[in-house]
């Protein structure tokens, strides 16, 4: 353990690290049947871990998948997301509930705030309110997405406790090294969001090269790159061979020059999105 990391907080930050599954479907911009037949798909292709958010407007077509995959719930790790009206408005618990309601579950894994939206300066009272319906045994683990250091810094030291998760914009071309080693310190696992980046990646010379190597999609070399960086990413399609193909990177390993050359593509934080001042209600 790191000199001055909370105990609690790597404790909590262990746990939700051993709960989740290794890679997670993603569901946004999936509405209605397509969003439904997605999810399905998924899980028969081995999803354990499902990602959704109030804003994607299709929590119940992800709910109507839940209730009908033949899964055990035990078995499933649902993610729902905090819309920015609800942000502001300050009623947490009741988005927990409507959302719950939406999804058809007396309880989500795991609850996020979706962006920090700090010029309202709200964030920190959100996550309490996170804190809250977790201790009502509404959510398993709260967590946060889109946070920086500096938001993730503030809330420890003002609630006393961690986000078990930050999810976050990272590709090998947007490694997101300073928010990892600072959510690294303060005991919060990382979850990635839109890992295979905007397309361009996977026609780096560098990711094709290491595919032919290992008999590999270039995606599931990059999804390998975010497993041996101990992050999970959440991957959308709607395709079922592709949905298959991407679970199955959890068996590609990568070797150590594998990984170094991955990490040198990383562009800086300056080519993420601008956490600062995107808003999203």
């Amino acid at each position: 353990m790191k000199p001055g990391t909370d105990i609690a907080a790597q404790t909590y930050g262990a746990a939700v690290r051993d709960a989740l599954p290794p890679i997670g479907l993603g569901t946004w911009p999936l509405t209605g049947p397509a969003a439904t037949a997605a999810v399905l798909t998924g899980i028969e292709s081995g999803y354990r871990l499902i990602d959704t958010a109030t804003v994607y407007d299709n929590e119940d077509a992800v709910g109507a998948a839940l209730a009908t995959c033949g899964v055990p719930r035990d078995e499933l790790f649902v993610t729902t997301k905090l819309r920015g009206s609800d942000h502001v408005s300050g009623s947490i618990r009741g988005a927990v509930e409507r959302s719950l309601d939406r999804l058809g579950l007396d309880c989500l894994d795991l609850f996020l705030i979706h962006w920090p939206m700090p010029r309202l300066d709200r964030y920190v009272a959100a996550f309490e309110g996170i804190l809250e319906c977790r201790d009502a045994g509404l959510v398993r683990y709260a967590g946060v997405s889109n946070f920086l250091e500096h938001h993730l810094r503030r809330v420890v030291a003002e609630t006393g406790e961690a986000p078990a998760v930050n999810q976050i914009q990272m590709d090998p071309t947007i490694a997101r090294v300073p928010v990892r080693r600072a959510a690294d310190e303060l005991g919060v696992f990382i979850q990635s969001w839109s890992p295979l980046g905007r397309g361009e990646v996977l026609d780096s010379p560098v990711v094709t090269a290491i595919a032919d190597r290992l008999d590999a999609t270039p995606a599931q070399v990059i999804l390998a790159w975010h497993r041996a960086h101990e992050v999970v990413p959440i991957v959308r399609s709607a395709n079922p061979q592709r949905q298959a193909e991407n679970i199955a990177a959890v068996q590609v390993r990568l070797e150590s020059a594998d990984i170094a050359a991955l990490d040198a593509l990383d562009r800086g934080e300056s080519a993420a999105r601008d956490v600062e001042r995107e808003e999203h209600f």
